[in-house]
Order: structure tokens, then sequence, then C-alpha cells
């Protein structure tokens, strides 16, 4: 069978996907002192790299947070380079950083993106008040960690059971992305072939 030789008008973008003007990437407390007791860290220290690197790459917001500094360290360097200067917290949300999201708000930001350490702490926490407070709220499950994988899973499945939808660094970086062919598509392909640890 031919198809009709016609321009049809592309199919409507689904509000399930990510996209580049209403989407914030927030990556929580990825810090020095936390770090190397999370299980499986390098992978996902490189899943958070790239999304940030992605972000920057297609004008995605990036904001960042730390818990208690002075006692858990600052930001990881490779991230800290990346992010710039952070605000810190003591509540296990992000929710205690409100001017991160009146700022996003600000900029017409409905979607988050959330990665970070711990799933079953600060990342579950501030999930769940984002959810609350009207956010739509996306995790990328493989730059997101815990010191125990069980804490991971189990915090993996109450978030998108409270609404959150899971992803992945690579299925995030094409949503942003949205077409093949641009300058911006070969740099996020490039985040795609890296090997990982």
């Amino acid at each position: 069978m031919l198809w009709p030789m016609s321009n049809p008008s592309p199919l409507p973008r689904s509000p399930e996907l990510m996209s580049v003007g209403a989407t914030a990437l927030l990556c929580v407390d990825i810090q020095e002192k936390l770090i190397g007791a999370i299980d499986d860290h390098d992978r996902v220290l490189w899943n958070v790299r790239r999304l940030i690197d992605g972000a920057r790459v297609l004008g995605v917001e990036v904001v960042g947070t730390e818990q208690y500094p002075q006692g858990l360290g600052g930001t990881v360097a490779e991230l800290a380079e990346r992010l710039g200067p952070v605000p810190s917290k003591l509540t296990f949300s992000c929710g205690g950083c409100p001017e991160i999201f009146e700022r996003l708000r600000g900029q017409n930001i409905s979607s988050i993106l959330v990665c970070g350490i711990e799933a079953h702490v600060c990342v579950q926490q501030t999930v769940l008040d984002l959810l609350a407070d009207g956010w739509r709220v996306f995790v990328a499950v493989d730059a997101t960690g815990s010191r125990f994988e069980t804490d991971r899973r189990i915090a993996l499945g109450r978030m998108e059971a409270a609404g959150a939808t899971l992803t992945t660094t690579e299925a995030a970086l094409f949503e942003w992305c949205e077409t093949a062919g641009s300058p911006e598509f070969e740099q996020i392909s490039k985040l795609v072939r890296e090997k990982g640890p």
C-alpha cells in the first residue's frame, strides 16, 4: 500500500515527555564524604555528570543542593565545577531550599528530573515534597543511589507509586534533544556513546 503524498502535521508532543523549556535537572547532595559509600557510585557519578553535560548542551536549567556540607563535605569536584555554587540545607528534602523552586517557577518550569543520593532519604523526601507541591517529577534511576540496593529499590518503588515517573539517563538525554540532525544531537550522541565505568 502506498501512503498519500501529503505533508501531515506531526503528532502533538506527549505531556508524558520532558521538554527543554519546561524541565530542570536537580542534583541532590552528591557530596565527597557520602559518595564512596554508595553502591555502584562510579556509575551514579558518571550518569549524573552526563545529565549535567547534556542539560548544558540543550539549555536545560541545572540546580543542585548540599546536605550539611560542614560535616559531609562539598559536592564531588567533577560535578562541583559544572554546578557552581549550590545552596546548603539541613532538611533532608530539598524543600528546605525554597528559593530554588521559586526561581524555577519564575522561569515557567513545571517538571523536574531528580538525581543524586541517597535515594531513600534526601531524594525520596524531595520527590514526595515536589509531587505534593504540584510539580511533574521524573527520577533518573541510574543516576540515583543509596548505600544498600534494597533501600534504593524500595525508594524507587515508593516514588513511582506516589506519581513520579522513573526514567534513565539515556532516555532523558534523548527526550530533551527531541530530534536528530542538529549540532546538539551530535553532542548528545557523544555523551550516550561514552564507555561507562
